[in-house]
């Protein structure tokens, strides 16, 4: 594995590279969601360069590689920064010390509130980074009409873009093969500082259980990270919509306990 491999799989796995999945507007939940899923169109041919060797929805997988550009290949100064002053609050362990603590936290009386005087101290730093990764998902979505569809893509991983480096050529969650990706709790925590700690709040309340469907998904699909995957059937990806994007915060900080597959038989794979 070369260093870019590496900083990708290192951001992934702190989600710091990917918490910004913010801006959906979901259409209604459950039913009407997930026939938006399953019935909307590809990208318009022309819209954007063709890059040979790509597969799937070419606007998704636009979002998705300027998204990791802005985050992670081409950060600008502010950015640096504030990954570095996140980093620090969390001693060099963002991950783990990041979800056992807010698990601690989530049993505690005093939750939310307690979870917002934790992360308080990074509360500049997230909101450059939602103002970036924001940003990003409004150049390409600007009406998020669609947005949905390309959380579908990513969770089922259906992007593949050979712009991207050898190993991690596939848009969607790093995980090693057949495992359970890990850092879609990382997403989660860091969508829930910016709500309680009022960045963006509408919009990332308007992402978690969208997030959710995703996690879902990916642990549905088990996608490759470096070679073309077929979508799962229709009906899957509806009946998961059907099954996460209605659900409220309060039933997502339930869920999100448990580590690192969804609960019960969401994950399970039908109709393969």
């Amino acid at each position: 594995m070369n260093d870019r491999q590496r900083s990708r799989r290192q951001v992934l796995r702190t989600g710091l590279g990917v918490t910004g999945l913010t801006g959906l507007a979901v259409v209604g939940a459950g039913r009407a969601s997930a026939q938006e899923i399953v019935s909307a169109p590809a990208s318009a041919s022309g819209e954007f360069p063709d890059v040979p060797g790509m597969s799937g929805d070419r606007r998704a997988n636009e979002l998705w590689y300027r998204f990791n550009q802005a985050t992670l290949y081409d950060q600008s100064a502010d950015v640096k920064a504030a990954y570095a002053e996140i980093n620090g609050h969390f001693g060099g362990n963002l991950p783990v010390t990041l979800r056992e603590a807010w698990t601690t936290m989530y049993a505690e009386p005093g939750y939310p509130g307690n979870y917002a005087a934790f992360m308080a101290p990074v509360q500049r730093a997230l909101g450059i980074l939602s103002r970036v990764q924001l940003g990003v998902f409004d150049e390409y979505y600007p009406k998020r009409h669609g947005l949905l569809t390309a959380f579908s893509h990513f969770g089922q991983g259906t992007l593949f873009d050979p712009r991207e480096r050898p190993g991690l050529r596939v848009h969607t969650m790093d995980a090693a093969p057949g495992e359970a990706p890990e850092a879609y709790h990382t997403w989660y925590l860091f969508m829930r500082a910016m709500m309680v700690l009022d960045i963006d709040t509408d919009r990332w309340r308007a992402m978690a259980s969208p997030l959710a469907f995703t996690w879902a998904l990916q642990n549905t699909a088990l996608p490759a990270m470096d070679e073309i995957n077929p979508p799962l059937p229709h009906r899957t990806v509806r009946a998961l919509a059907e099954t996460w994007l209605p659900r409220s915060i309060r039933r997502l900080d339930r869920d999100f306990q448990s580590f690192p597959r969804p609960p019960a038989a969401s994950a399970r794979r039908e109709g393969a």
